[in-house]
């Protein structure tokens, strides 16, 4: 056949003849599709029929195919004429036109279906036939409704939403994701998530890949979290409720895992509010516990000291008592009562009673905790821990010491000393909540000191 093409004559060449396998090739297409199609010729006669159309009505392609449109078989008499009109309508009408009808299945039963149609024009152009895709209406509405949950997720929810593929990196992120945290939806695509999250992002990770290898927990985890993307440039901490869902592609015959979708809620207010309530309660037992105690002590400053051991713990390392010595004018002198173990924790002991004031230098906060007559908060923040150890000792501090807070002891109208709380690198720094609680146990504390100093006089 190709030399005859070379040739040049048409005499020798003949019409040229269609690839060989065309019509099967044609029909495992048809068949391979999901959607139910179907064709009809320009007097309607049904010229193919797929597999997914048998599947739905029970007729096979050998019973369909020939037949007068769906009068008689696949429609009811009285709704056949106008479904073929509808039908072949579209030979006439631009583009395709959507209708949604009944038929009837093989075995009697009526389907609801929803067609989309449009005409087949041969090589002239002109209508010569019409094709019909369908499908099942509550297959449709099924997949309407989840493209609709999909837009809505990734558009409007109020919650975050990320599709975390098999390498642990984000491939889809819905807008709050995004804000939460702190980049534009696509700017954080692909990246790490260690690049993304500071605190947590083990924890995160470790959860993502028990859901890939062995399927979502059974109920959401709270994790804590620091954010490494915000405006101010430092670390954000947030608690998120997570939930995860493995994906996998519906598709294959086996599952073949997709990622996972991550879905989080912010409930960082919520989980402070719970903490500080539960730190409330166990403060004020605390209390409670340190006044009976100290009731049974026959010592005053047994009494004290055994008021700030309780106070110490969930609270601080270390404590210190520093009293005024006499009452001069300024600038005022501390003398050490009581201390905390420098080097482990131990209970708060009273001291040698050599009367030398402590050598605190100008500006330190106990002495500025006397001259206000109120609270004092001092941090060495985040310095590398050898200026964080000569930070604690220029202040006469243990050598761990990295937070302090300084209360002072009022009681009738006098001031008795300071007591300093100190916390190290491992706790946060003080916060106003902690200097309420302080000075709650610093009134406690001048209470039983005023006791003792009466005693003596």
């Amino acid at each position: 056949m190709s030399a005859s093409r070379r040739s040049g004559t048409t005499d020798e060449l003949g019409p040229e003849e269609p690839e060989p396998g065309g019509a099967e090739l044609l029909a495992a297409l048809l068949d391979g599709m999901d959607a139910a199609l179907c064709a009809f010729d320009a007097d309607g006669v049904v010229t193919h029929w797929n597999r997914e159309a048998e599947r739905i009505l029970g007729w096979s392609a050998a019973e369909a195919v020939g037949r007068q449109g769906f009068a008689g078989w696949a429609v009811r008499t009285a709704d056949a004429e106008e479904v073929e009109a509808r039908l072949m309508s579209s030979m006439e009408g631009p583009g395709r036109q959507v209708h949604e009808f009944a038929l009837l299945t093989k075995d009697g039963g009526r389907v609801l279906v929803r067609t989309q149609s449009a005409a087949v024009r041969g090589g002239d152009g002109k209508p010569s036939g019409v094709y019909c895709a369908f499908s099942e209406v509550h297959a449709q509405i099924d997949l309407e409704r989840s493209i609709a949950l999909s837009e809505a997720l990734f558009d409007s929810a109020s919650w975050g939403v990320v599709l975390v593929d098999a390498d642990l990196r984000p491939a889809v992120a819905n807008e709050h994701a995004a804000r939460s945290l702190g980049m534009g939806r696509t700017a954080l695509l692909g990246r790490p998530l260690g690049e993304l999250l500071g605190q947590g992002v083990e924890e995160l990770e470790s959860a993502l890949s028990h859901v890939l290898a062995e399927g979502a927990p059974p109920a959401p985890a709270e994790m804590w979290v620091s954010v490494r993307a915000t405006e101010s440039g430092e670390p954000e901490r947030r608690c998120w409720r997570s939930g995860f869902l493995r994906l996998a592609s519906p598709l294959a015959e086996e599952p073949v895992p997709l990622g996972v979708a991550w879905l989080f809620l912010d409930v960082t207010e919520a989980k402070q509010t719970e903490q500080d309530a539960a730190q409330l309660r166990f403060r004020s037992q605390q209390l409670h516990r340190a006044a009976r105690a100290a009731g049974e002590c026959e010592d005053p400053m047994e009494a004290a000291t055994v008021q700030l051991d309780f106070a110490l713990a969930g609270f601080a390392d270390h404590a210190l008592i520093d009293l005024v010595a006499g009452e001069g004018d300024p600038p005022v002198r501390l003398v050490r009562a009581a201390a905390t173990p420098a080097g482990a924790p131990g209970p708060c002991l009273p001291v040698a009673k050599a009367g030398l004031p402590v050598r605190y230098l100008e500006g330190h906060p106990a002495p500025q905790c006397v001259d206000r007559v109120g609270s004092v908060r001092a941090s060495a923040g985040t310095a590398p821990p050898e200026r964080a150890r000569e930070w604690a000792a220029a202040r006469q501090w243990p050598e761990d010491s990295v937070h302090a807070l300084c209360t002072v002891l009022r009681s009738r109208g006098r001031t008795l000393g300071v007591v300093t709380f100190l916390r190290g690198a491992s706790r946060t720094q003080f916060e106003r909540a902690d200097a309420t609680y302080a000075e709650s146990v610093s009134a406690r504390v001048a209470a039983s000191l005023d006791l003792a100093h009466a005693l003596r006089r």
